[in-house]
């Protein structure tokens, strides 16, 4: 490593730091103000948790169900449609690592009848909550460690299609023994789900199969589950979380493997400042950015939009397509 290429990238590094701070700080005053975004035994057999298990007689009221960020609420709103009502609790655009819950959503949380939430690690705020049921969407599942020293676990599950119906059938069997009235909804809708998710997972297989390359550089570690399922090689500038610390060392090693591989395409996600990306792209042959979605959350014009789950899955296929140069 040379003392100039550190001498080139520190001062742009000082810069990204500043940028990050007036990020960071905004974030935090967006997720202060903000309030749930409408758009302790254990059953170990369906992760449910209850506080005095209770099940619902009244088919005339919907399920008041409250998920903890992006994706589990999709899941949850394919599976209960028109039988919840439902909200989640990190708002659009908001990365959901440290998130943390006001009062007032913690308050919000408590009159729900269901909080749906991923688990491993995710949301550490979940033992504040005292909800009467809880669905953990992730019970079962074979977790990964991004670091197996500490034993963290890697939440990413939702990225690997397969795990995601997992998830959805955690779901579905939660909402079935909550809700025994609409048990028949919450089946046929999980059932056309899963057979959408496992549409999903034959197009990455048929896509990605004729790929020249099979190593990507994502923003933070986020795709280890997608990469073992499918068979490719994740490198992240970041660690597991996006707002870890980046420094000038990790960021000359990336630019490092992305030369001596070959890649062109650095990725950036769109709940974080992109601009660490832009310097690896601006140091190698022909580089360029592109999203590459972990799919925490959305932003509030995609939701309305009506853009969800799959449609970020297949647009993180198409973008990671043209870093692996797959065939079209």
């Amino acid at each position: 490593m040379s003392i100039m290429r550190i001498v080139i990238v520190a001062p742009v590094l000082s810069l990204l730091f500043l940028f990050y701070l007036l990020y960071h700080n905004l974030n935090a005053q967006s997720i202060s103000n903000s309030t749930l975004t409408n758009p302790n035994g254990t059953d170990t057999s369906t992760g449910i948790s209850k506080i005095g298990q209770q099940s619902r007689t009244n088919s005339s009221d919907k399920l008041v169900v409250i998920s903890s960020f992006f994706p589990i609420d999709e899941f949850v709103r394919k599976i209960g449609g028109v039988a919840v009502q439902s909200s989640v609790l990190v708002p659009p655009g908001v990365e959901p690592h440290d998130f943390e819950p006001t009062i007032n959503q913690i308050q919000a949380l408590n009159s729900a009848d269901v909080l749906v939430y991923n688990d491993l690690g995710l949301e550490n705020w979940i033992q504040k909550i005292n909800v009467i049921n809880k669905i953990n969407a992730s019970k079962g599942l074979n977790a990964s460690y991004t670091d197996k020293r500490k034993m963290i676990p890697d939440p990413h599950v939702w990225l690997d299609p397969l795990l995601a119906k997992k998830q959805v059938e955690n779901i579905r069997d939660g909402l079935m023994m909550i809700d025994p009235n609409h048990k028949d909804t919450y089946f046929e809708n999980a059932k056309s789900f899963l057979t959408e998710l496992d549409r999903l997972d034959k197009t990455i297989r048929s896509d990605l199969e004729s790929c020249k390359k099979r190593d990507f550089i994502s923003f933070h570690n986020s795709f280890s589950y997608f990469a073992k399922r499918y068979g490719v090689t994740q490198h992240s500038i970041s660690g597991s979380s996006p707002e870890a610390e980046i420094t000038p060392t990790r960021l000359i090693e990336i630019i490092d493997l992305a030369k001596k591989s070959g890649l062109s395409v650095i990725y950036s996600e769109e709940l974080v400042d992109p601009r660490y990306s832009l310097v690896i792209a601006q140091e190698i042959p022909n580089g360029k950015v592109l999203p590459l979605s972990p799919i925490e959350g959305i932003a509030r014009n995609e939701q309305n939009s009506g853009i969800g789950y799959v449609d970020k899955m297949n647009e993180n296929i198409r973008n990671l397509s043209v870093g692996l140069e797959c065939n079209q």
